[in-house]
């Protein structure tokens, strides 16, 4: 019997209730025990599980491999340049050439800085 996965849960649950299958109502699982009895249907001629997105990682007919056979499938070459180039420009980056010469600057201003205090002090 089926595991069905979708965008939609709740639509699908009533899809299959308006054509006759018992969901969430506490039918006897036979073949899909692990299947949560809130995503359970029963129908005439079987079972179905229906699970969203977010439990994808629950559902037992799919496995690690299925899984990265469908990501190839979808994430186009152009998306995985994207992600590539996306993860090497965050990577950390050495300093500029010009940070000696900014760090030598911000020490010049600030020893400018002491000079005009003391000498505003001494004046007072």
């Amino acid at each position: 019997m089926p595991e069905q996965l979708t965008k939609h849960p709740d639509v699908t649950l009533q899809v299959l209730r308006s054509g006759g299958a018992k969901c969430g109502v506490g039918e006897a699982q036979e073949i899909l025990t692990r299947c949560p009895a809130e995503r359970f249907c029963k129908l005439p001629g079987g079972e179905v599980c229906v699970y969203g997105l977010p439990d994808a990682p629950r559902m037992t007919q799919i496995t690690a491999a299925d899984w990265q056979a469908l990501a190839a499938a979808t994430v186009p070459a152009s998306a995985a340049s994207v992600a590539a180039a996306v993860s090497a420009a965050s990577a950390p980056q050495p300093p500029p050439a010009a940070w000696p010469l900014g760090a030598a600057s911000g020490a010049a201003l600030l020893l400018v800085g002491v000079a005009i205090g003391r000498l505003w002090r001494r004046r007072r």
